[in-house]
């Protein structure tokens, strides 16, 4: 498979592309500063650009089977570049024929993490949150086959295989996931139909 990874230098997307290289697919790392990137690959391709750019991100989509976004925040302030990236990521895979997206968002973002942790972990985060939201809300509308992952907290460490998924809210008591997990799960949701059109919270 060809997959295109839109904030391949960061902490998740890093984790994805060393992943998808080492099960053998073809991988485009779409970053702002290559340099940060610290995988290297045959079969992997570099390209430098913003998906604020509207007209880059419609570049690099082309000839690609699926893509993956693990585009973050800049910070915990009011903010609409998720969402205005998510329209241009949307836009270019449209125009590319490119039916597959699986996106990190973040657990939260339809306001169901249970208890009072939950409630302040919601409020710090709710500017981030809310425009994840309506990126989600752009995939879910947009006509291709989407899957949005809603990780609960994430922190580094080794790749189990053995984290739990909800369609609806989040796996009960779970708090946190590795980002290779998130990873291990967002490949597997592009090869398989299971997740398609659906939005699954990640947790142990």
């Amino acid at each position: 498979m060809k997959i295109i990874v839109f904030g391949a230098s960061g902490k998740t997307g890093t984790q994805f592309v060393q992943l998808a290289l080492k099960e053998g697919h073809f991988v485009t790392a779409f970053v702002r500063n290559p340099e940060k990137l610290t995988v290297q690959g045959e079969r992997l391709r570099i390209i430098k650009g913003d998906a604020l750019d509207k007209e880059t991100a419609e570049n690099a989509a082309a000839g690609h089977d699926a893509a993956v976004s693990c585009l973050g925040a800049n910070g915990l302030g009011k903010t609409t570049d998720l969402s205005h990236m998510a329209e241009n990521i949307t836009a270019a895979l449209l125009k590319h024929n490119v039916k597959r997206i699986a996106y990190v968002a973040s657990a939260g973002i339809y306001n169901e993490i249970p208890g009072a942790r939950g409630k302040m972990a919601m409020f710090i985060l709710r500017n981030v949150l809310e425009d994840h939201k309506r990126a989600a809300d752009i995939l879910s509308n947009s006509g291709l086959d989407w899957t949005i992952a809603r990780p609960m907290r994430l922190d580094d460490g080794p790749m189990t295989k053995k984290y739990r998924k909800a369609l609806e809210g989040v796996p009960e008591g779970g708090q946190r996931i590795t980002r290779s997990d998130t990873a291990h799960f967002l490949l597997n949701a592009l090869l398989d139909n299971e997740y398609i059109n659906c939005s699954v919270g990640l947790a142990y």
